[in-house]
């Protein structure tokens, strides 16, 4: 099967899509959050359109971690332990990269992803845990952005130029290389020098490439961005394409993964219309369009939302713009739906920490990474205020992410709610659900009340959490910035916090109003619209599905792509 499938692909042009983290099932913890679950959820709608489509990405043996959260809220990171061959299939072969002077062997493993309608999509994964390689090389694969910055190089090497040369064993056509984030960008050097070796000129091999080449940036920060000093990329680089060449394209000083992806890509696009214009600012003199991020609609309903809109919207999860009619769908049904899934979420908190929560309490929910431009502590910044808030009805409250190991600011923020948890213990119950992962995301996306998102803007690239949350009639109440503002109508399709992202004032300014415009909302609004007026707040979940669930979606994305980047002619 696996044979056959592959040599049908052989037989027309491909897109490979490389990215150094790829979440497709829980059972395979190779992601860390957003950019994998993106990742993970293009491959799928790939595979329902039926493109033809292979994915790239790095096998980590250990994953990203495990962590455990201890009574002081401090974050404890272990390796996870899953067996990748119960999972994943070997290739017949293997390939090599060299790194500092050395042959680091890769073995490709395979993984097919199939839709509901039969249509696949394979995703490999590079691994270097082989016994052909000395010990330093065989853990280059073994954690998701692990190490220093000598180990990161050596990982963007496997998957940008190891991920190349896998394609060429396999023997395909491709049509483009899709870049998502700047990981993968040394697989244009791979490119580059492979032209250059027959023969063409600098200028043919350029463009040659920039036709192949689609990059999607993520990262509206500028620290975001990976770079290495150029003795660095010489030591475990060498002159396996010389740096004189290198810094044409990466920056005089010190290469810059996202210059060299922008230079050397004829099509790039930002992930929202406000990351489009703040990458714009990043990078002038670079054209940059955007295409707004979705999600993989099937994936993120909950089972008591697919059963009605199997009943009502047939045809719903292959074609997710049909989502645009749930404003026919009887309201009853729409809240026993959302019941039934907060019912399932609040069993699950009382397993994983014999905290009983209330069906019947406005239920928020914050679980994303976390670091410190995401604030989840924003809702804590005047405990006292939070209390008066709660006079207008009772509220409990849902936390769930992970700090990268080296991330000291995320990790002192889960810490700090904890504080807060046993602050407010007599007033509001609150919990942190510890080893975020795709299974516990679903259930806390489909069965809170009200997804809170805080981040200080203009760092939200997108977002894409809150999109999961309409596709299950949970109501935004987010900042403005990322996918938000586009998908926000005041009081329609959920709430605001804060000014207009287009308002100039200063940072203080800004995060005053936002604390303020917070507890208001919730407290005359919010609060209010849930406990008093329950045919309000079920239309204004209808109008989060109608809206903007059949928009924000990984199908409308990918259509996107098809059409400008992927076939585009001329």
């Amino acid at each position: 099967m696996e044979t056959s499938y592959l040599d049908r692909l052989r037989k027309e042009e491909v897109i490979a899509y490389f990215s150094m983290e790829i979440a497709l099932i829980s059972e395979i913890p190779t992601y860390s959050g957003g950019l994998g679950v993106l990742a993970g959820d293009t491959v799928k709608t790939a595979a329902d359109l039926n493109i033809p489509f292979i994915a790239i990405t790095q096998l980590s043996r250990k994953g990203y971690f495990k962590q455990e959260i201890n009574s002081k809220g401090e974050q404890i990171e272990h390796p996870v332990l899953w067996e990748p061959e119960k999972i994943l299939s070997p290739l017949p072969f293997k390939t090599q990269v060299e790194i500092e002077g050395r042959k680091v062997y890769i073995q490709p493993w395979i993984y097919y992803w199939t839709s509901l309608h039969g249509h696949t999509v394979p995703v490999i994964f590079l691994d270097t845990n082989l016994p052909e390689n000395c010990e330093e090389d065989r853990d280059i694969t073994d954690v998701l952005y692990g190490g220093d910055l000598a180990h990161r190089l050596k990982q963007e090497i496997v998957l940008g130029i190891g991920g190349a040369k896998v394609l060429k064993e396999l023997n395909l056509k491709i049509r483009k290389y899709h870049l998502n984030e700047g990981h993968s960008s040394l697989l244009t050097l791979e490119l580059l020098k492979d032209q250059l070796n027959n023969g063409k000129n600098l200028e043919e091999v350029v463009e040659s490439i920039r036709e192949k080449c689609i990059f999607t940036t993520h990262t509206p920060v500028e620290a975001g961005h990976d770079k290495f000093p150029y003795d660095l990329v010489s030591k475990i680089l060498g002159n396996y394409v010389p740096i004189e060449l290198i810094k044409k394209f990466a920056g005089e000083n010190i290469l810059n993964m996202t210059l060299l992806a922008l230079n050397l890509s004829g099509y790039v696009n930002g992930v929202a219309k406000r990351h489009q214009e703040v990458s714009l600012q990043m990078f002038p003199g670079h054209k940059i369009h955007a295409i707004t991020n979705g999600v993989h609609s099937f994936t993120w309903t909950s089972p008591a939302f697919r059963k009605l809109y199997d009943k009502y919207i047939p045809g719903w999860a292959t074609e997710p713009e049909l989502l645009s009619r749930a404003q026919f769908i009887p309201s009853e049904e729409i809240w026993e739906a959302h019941m039934e899934a907060k019912s399932d979420l609040i069993k699950y908190i009382y397993e994983q920490t014999g905290v009983q929560f209330d069906k019947d309490i406005l239920t928020i929910g914050f679980a994303r990474r976390a670091t410190a431009y995401k604030r989840p502590h924003l809702l804590f910044s005047d405990l006292n205020r939070l209390k008066k808030v709660k006079r207008k009805g009772p509220i409990q409250i849902v936390y769930a992410g992970k700090a990268h190991p080296k991330d000291l600011e995320g990790k002192r923020l889960i810490k700090e709610i904890f504080e807060y948890i046993t602050a407010l213990k007599n007033d509001i119950k609150i919990v942190y659900l510890q080893d975020y992962n795709l299974n516990m995301a679903k259930k806390i996306i489909a069965g809170v009340d009200v997804w809170l998102n805080t981040p200080q803007r203009p760092l939200e690239a997108s977002g894409t959490s809150g999109m999961k949350a309409a596709h299950n009639g949970v109501i935004n109440f987010s900042i403005l910035d990322g996918w938000w503002i586009e998908g926000h109508v005041e009081g329609y399709t959920g709430w605001s916090i804060g000014p207009s992202p287009f308002e100039e004032k200063s940072i203080e300014n800004h995060i005053q109003e936002e604390i303020d415009d917070l507890y208001n909302k919730l407290e005359y609004i919010i609060l209010p619209t849930y406990y008093h007026h329950r045919d309000e707040w079920i239309q204004i979940m209808k109008n989060s599905i109608s809206n903007l669930a059949s928009y924000f979606n990984t199908h409308r994305m990918m259509k996107r792509y098809i059409t400008e980047a992927y076939f585009k002619r001329g």
